[in-house]
Order: C-alpha cells, then structure tokens, then sequence
C-alpha cells in the first residue's frame, strides 16, 4: 500500500529537495515516491537516494515502458524512451509463436513488450551481466521467457540455429571515449558494459551482425539501436554481414533503428 499524503508540507520537503538535486520533473518524481513508500522514514530515505543522483527507476524499482511495468533493479541498464521505438518495430514484424530473441537484454524490457503485443511467442533473452539477468528473468517470466546469462549468442541453445525470426540487440553504441560525457546517473549506477561500445561504439553491433546469419530463420531479421551519425556505418556491418539493411527514424523519439533481413 502507498504512503497516504499526510499534508502539503510533506510534499513540499520532498519537492524541495528534489529541486535542489537538479532533478527537473521533481514534482512528478515526488509523488511516484510517495506512491512508492511504504512509511515516511522510507520516503525520506528514497528521496535521499534520489537527491544524490541514483536513478529515480533504481530507487522505486520499476518504469513504464510502452505501456508495461517493467522491473529495473540498481545496476541494471534503465530502458530509454527513445528505446521503445526499436520495441515497437520488432514487434511489428513478429508473428504469433515466432521465436524471439533479446540480445544485450538488461532488464528484459524489449522482450517483455514483443512478447505482450504477440502472445504467444517462443522469448528468449541474453546479458552477460548477471544482475540483468535475474531482473529481466521477472520481467518476462509471465511469456514463460528464459533468459541467460553470457556473452551474446554463446549461451544460447544450439537448437535455436537457423530458426530465430526476431532478433533484438540493443548493444551498447556509446564510444569508450565519450563515456565520461554522460549524465552521472548513467554513467555511475548503470553498468559499463551496457554503455560502452568500443572506440567508435559499434564493437558489440560487428559481433552480432557477423553471427546473426547463422541464428536468423530465412526471412528473420536483426533490429538495432542506434544514433543518427552511426547509422549509415551500422547499415554498412549489416551488408558486409550479408543481411539487407534497412534504416528506420522517429524524429519524436530521436531514435534510429537499423533493421538487416535475411534473405533466403
């Protein structure tokens, strides 16, 4: 059960120090607080949290992500919004019963969104982080998802070879060199290997792409996320890879999705 308001002057305490942390929605996020805590000394506390740059999602421990209440535990990668335009286009694709897979899957949001939107679909997810692992094994354990922990395709099983319609991998796209220009919330409380792509940020994208045709089903599809002055090099992994690229934008969203097909 929420905390009940007891007053304004709570509210505003909480307000306050949101405000002075910098954080720029402070009234929206003091309220999901309240909604969250369970006793004033666990508000004080969640917003203390909060107030010194913790993620508001590994504070309360979940956000809404097209639409679902996805579970985000401290560590774990936070889903962007820009993300759900890669959600939604893989979903668009997938048909009932395919075989989806979520590569890089963090907290397992990706999944969970095709999974819903399809039901029912054969999900599986991939981390080499185990903290994502256990949070994204909640997140879709209500598709039957299983979700393993590794390097990219490695822990895979092998009879998934050849029979992947769906293959989603939000890899990280940030260069190793810009790391350090990223917000303190992302750059201290979300794992390093769900930020960092390599000196120019496409290192994880080349694995997958090199890999992909051996998982892809004929007529499967590869779905990444990336930025708009990558995108065209991203295109370029896809071809060499021998998958048809296919570049995608949603200039609300700011998000760019490559999109590579498996012919055959």
């Amino acid at each position: 059960m929420g905390l009940e308001m007891t007053g304004a002057a709570r509210n505003g305490i909480i307000v306050t120090k949101l405000r002075n942390a910098g954080c720029v929605f402070a009234e929206e996020e003091a309220e999901l607080l309240i909604a969250a805590a369970e006793t004033p000394e666990e508000l004080y506390a969640m917003a203390d949290r909060r107030a010194s740059g913790l993620p508001l999602e590994h504070v309360i421990g979940w956000t809404v992500f097209c639409g679902l209440r996805i579970a985000v535990d401290p560590g774990v990668f936070v889903p962007r919004r820009r993300t759900e335009f890669l959600a939604r286009q893989a979903a668009a694709f997938a048909r009932p019963s395919a075989v989806v897979v979520d590569l890089c899957c963090g907290s397992g949001a990706l999944g969970a969104v095709v999974a819903a939107a399809l039901k029912p679909v054969e999900l599986y997810g991939v981390d080499i982080d185990p903290a994502a692992v256990r949070c994204a094994s909640r997140n879709v354990a209500a598709a039957d998802g299983r979700v393993y922990e590794g390097d990219l395709y490695e822990p895979l099983p092998a009879a998934l070879r050849g029979r992947i319609d769906i293959l989603i991998a939000n890899t990280p796209y940030v260069p190793t060199g810009a790391i350090s220009l990223l917000p303190p919330e992302a750059r201290l409380h979300e794992a390093q290997v769900a930020l960092d792509g390599g000196a120019d940020g496409l290192d994880v994208q080349r694995r997958v792409a090199e890999e992909a045709p051996f998982w892809l089903a004929p007529g499967g599809r590869l779905l990444v996320e990336t930025s708009e002055r990558q995108a065209s090099r991203t295109a370029d992994i896809f071809a060499r890879s021998g998958l048809i690229p296919h570049e995608v934008r949603c200039d609300e969203l700011d998000a760019v999705v490559v999109i590579g097909t498996l012919t055959g």
